[in-house]
């Protein structure tokens, strides 16, 4: 399996982040602007997204992918939604790799089985949906969803979204959040500091984000005003603040 291609900008002190679902490296353009002010941003594209669109992997998969393919010495690793739960599993499953860990719009996974089964199925009917009706109609759909109802539109973040059916319909198929792990009992082992981010009205994420700070011994959680799901890109200059301020600590 390949290796993944990291994107450098900005210099300073090294912070890997990772794009959500449908998402790219080109994604939250001003988020990573700000963040590239102090920071040697790192962005790849994530299986089945922009020039990644054709690498096939579970989440394990991604995690040891990521792995193999960040810079020597540990590293601060971020990530948004599918990026944060990837981000999860790369510092369980290579802790000497990551020196601090941030996530925005994270889950544990789900802990009972058959929800987490009807999850798959969920999953499933979205990856035949975006095959049926092409990229632009599901990402119109996608975005239509009240988790991004407040998300101020932005030709040049629509642009930076993922365009391959295939590609996202296989991300949905290998790392959807049914397909994952419940990692509730593990998180005792996130020994390395770690930041919790949710907007303040993305109830679901914001409940994962206290529970992850509640059973990881060295994290905290941080709230975004104002905002939901898409934190960093409703306020990215919010969302940058948080970031630099927990890495400079």
């Amino acid at each position: 399996m390949p290796l993944l291609k990291y994107e450098h900008q900005g210099s300073g002190t090294t912070l890997v982040w990772l794009h959500g679902f449908t998402q790219t490296r080109q994604s939250a353009h001003q988020f990573r602007t700000i963040l590239a002010g102090s920071h040697e941003l790192l962005v790849a594209d994530l299986p089945g997204h922009g020039e990644a669109s054709a690498v096939r992997a579970t989440l394990n998969e991604t995690a040891d992918l990521l792995a193999s393919s960040l810079p020597d010495g540990p590293v601060a690793l971020g990530g948004y939604s599918m990026g944060a739960r990837v981000a999860l599993h790369v510092a369980l499953r290579h802790r000497r790799r990551v020196s601090a860990l941030v996530l925005l719009g994270a889950s544990r996974g789900i802990e009972d089985e058959d929800e987490r089964r009807a999850r798959v199925y969920r999953d499933e009917a979205l990856a035949e949906r975006v095959e049926t009706v092409g990229t632009e109609q599901f990402l119109d759909e996608w975005l239509a969803q009240p988790m991004f109802s407040t998300l101020p539109p932005d030709p040049l973040e629509r642009r930076a979204r993922s365009h391959d059916a295939a590609g996202l319909a296989s991300s949905l198929r290998l790392c959807g959040t049914g397909t994952q792990e419940f990692l509730g009992p593990r998180l005792l082992s996130l020994t390395q500091p770690t930041l919790c981010l949710a907007g303040e009205l993305d109830a679901k994420f914001l409940f994962e984000a206290r529970a992850i700070a509640a059973g990881a011994p060295d994290a905290a959680v941080e709230v975004v005003p104002a905002s939901q799901h898409a934190a960093h890109l409703e306020d990215p200059e919010g969302c940058a603040q948080l970031v630099s301020a927990f890495l400079a600590r």
